[in-house]
């Protein structure tokens, strides 16, 4: 396989999230190759719980990526 150089430094944080996203939904179109490790399975767990307790609430994705957009400086 051949490296690719890619300039990241040269890159905004917006950039570089961005990027990350369109990498993370290429490599997700093909979850036959995707291999969670087992420790996800117990965090997923305990996630559950912790939801089902009132212990946490969840948020649609676009909205938390909004929310974390307005809490991070993207400079």
């Amino acid at each position: 396989m051949e490296r690719i150089d890619f300039p990241l430094s040269q890159l905004t944080f917006a950039q570089k999230l961005d990027l990350m996203e369109t990498i993370w939904g290429d490599l997700a179109m093909d979850e036959k190759t995707l291999e969670s490790p087992a420790w996800h399975e117990a965090v997923l767990g305990d996630r559950k719980k912790a939801l089902s307790a009132g212990k946490v609430t969840v948020s649609d994705w676009e909205e938390a990526k909004d929310r974390i957009r307005k809490n991070i400086s993207c400079k």
